[in-house]
């Protein structure tokens, strides 16, 4: 055997799909197992057959569709699951049936009700049976992480001594810690006399957070098969991520010394289309295949990134088959450095604004978002590169107190070009005519509202808010625009915005 390749065991439309709310049809499993192929692991265990005709029909069918992986189904140390295995495998390529049976004191005690003499040798006659079927045997102690690990080694030599090609070690109940874990598995190379007759393999759980670190620390013991399901899908807390494993061999393999035959950029397809087919949505912050796996916010993280990726990134969104297009997230820490870059990603031409200005009102709306999209900056920019002219009025704060009983009221905060600040309040028909109401005190303008629109930049709660307006004046009409997630705020520097344009026009400076 290979002691440096480890097998890649995809077990996604079995124990993924026991996840509570999971249900994948015959179709969706085929077209799971199709992505698996690309991705080229090395073992797809396609299903449990003994669970319902349905479940050995889509075995069956992913048997006979499916070439290259080795084609897995389970069962337990029972003839009628081993003979349902072998119906619903018999077409494949590369059939393996995979047995299992418990082996800790509190299985065998509460849920089988069944002593250590009877477990030994139920796992002889299952794994003999398998073995009659196919030469690909592999057999499981189930909750091996919590059974005396006596009884473990002398079920293992049992098992290899029927015909078992693979020995998988299960942390079934996630109780394992990654140093006790290498320990077990470097004990069994010590105690199972036939053990260079199999292969030994690793299947946890991730009921303490530790699924991937103990598949590590299995491969660190000498495990050369982990088992996992894309996303990490499975019982309760679910199983290892495959992917994280998969890319924690491929990152490491300086002080892992070994590979895997994965075909990487089929990663995040693989994670897409289990997603939409099972309903459980990848949270942003998961690892490999998150939305923000390879994105960027803090500032600091932005700018070492744009000047060499590897300062922050150690692996590429390429080699996962992550898309790349968004590698730069501005939010409220996002710097000048990560602004610029996207600004010039969106092809402006940073010498055609000002970029302290725009870096200011960038950063006011970050305050108020999650996250400041290409469309915002679109509205921002538009705003500010408009302002071919003076600014004889800017705004420095507008409050506005409303209701349906009464007139609404507006206090108005203004600088003028000088710095001197002027602050008077007036009411209005409704908030907008307010506001303008109050500027026009401040500054003593006779200005008529010919038009006003308002559109959403984006979506959401906190969508920015583009407003459009146009008054005339003594010298002229002159439109203004501006764009806030306050609809009010938006309304008044607007208003300023088309006033400062007038005032200019008149040589009123």
């Amino acid at each position: 055997m290979n002691d440096d390749k480890v097998y890649i065991f995809d077990t996604t439309l079995r124990d993924g799909e026991q996840s509570a709310g999971i249900a994948f049809t015959r179709e969706d499993k085929i077209e799971i197992a199709k992505q698996l192929a690309k991705l080229n692991v090395d073992i797809i265990e396609a299903g449990f057959p003994a669970t319902s005709p349905g479940d050995l029909d889509a075995v069956a069918s992913i048997a006979r569709e499916v070439k290259g992986p080795v084609i897995a189904g389970l069962a337990r140390a029972v003839p009628d699951d081993i003979d349902a295995a072998w119906e619903a495998l018999k077409d494949a390529e590369s059939p393996r049936i995979h047995v299992f049976l418990s082996t800790s004191d509190i299985h065998m005690a509460h849920q089988l009700r069944k002593n250590r003499e009877d477990i030994i040798e139920m796992a002889r006659a299952g794994v003999a049976q398998a073995k009659g079927y196919v030469s690909d045997v592999e057999f499981s102690p189930m909750d091996a992480s919590r059974s005396d690990t006596d009884f473990v080694y002398q079920i293992l030599e049992a098992a290899i001594e029927e015909g078992a090609t693979t020995i998988n070690i299960p942390d079934t109940v996630g109780y394992a810690i990654p140093e006790e874990f290498t320990a077990f598995i470097q004990s069994i190379y010590d105690n199972v006399a036939n053990i260079h007759k199999a292969r030994i393999s690793v299947h946890c759980h991730n009921d303490l957070g530790m699924a991937t670190a103990n598949s590590i620390a299995g491969v660190l013991g000498g495990a050369r098969q982990v088992e996992g399901a894309i996303n990490g899908i499975g019982e309760r807390a679910g199983n290892t991520s495959i992917e994280e494993v998969i890319m924690s061999i491929a990152t490491r393999s300086d002080l892992m010394n070994v590979y895997t035959d994965v075909n990487h950029v089929e990663l995040y397809p693989a994670s897409k289309l289990v997603e939409r087919l099972s309903g459980m949505q990848v949270q942003n912050n998961k690892a490999i295949v998150g939305r923000n796996a390879f994105r960027h916010s803090s500032g600091i993280h932005q700018d070492g990134v744009l000047k060499m990726r590897e300062t922050y990134e150690i692996m590429s969104a390429e080699s996962v088959g992550q898309p790349t297009g968004e590698s730069i997230v501005l939010t409220k820490v996002s710097g000048r450095h990560g602004l610029s870059a996207r600004l010039e990603d969106l092809g402006i031409d940073l010498e055609t604004i000002d970029l302290d200005k725009v870096f200011v009102a960038f950063k006011d709306v970050a305050d108020r978002k999650d996250e400041v999209d290409d469309r915002d900056l679109i509205a921002i920019i538009s705003e500010h590169t408009s302002f071919d002219f003076d600014e004889v009025w800017t705004l420095d704060l507008v409050q506005v107190s409303t209701t349906d009983h009464g007139r609404p009221t507006a206090t108005v905060r203004l600088i003028d070009s000088e710095g001197n600040i002027f602050e008077d309040a007036a009411v209005g028909e409704g908030p907008v005519d307010a506001i303008y109401n109050a500027v026009n005190r401040v500054t003593g303008a006779q200005n008529t509202l010919t038009e006003y629109s308002v559109k959403s930049v984006t979506e959401g709660i906190n969508a920015q808010g583009e407003v459009t307006i146009r008054i005339e004046t003594g010298s002229g009409s002159y439109m203004g625009r501006a764009a806030d997630p306050d609809i009010l705020v938006a309304s008044t520097r607007a208003y300023i915005h088309a006033m400062n344009r007038a005032l200019n026009d008149a040589g009123t400076l």
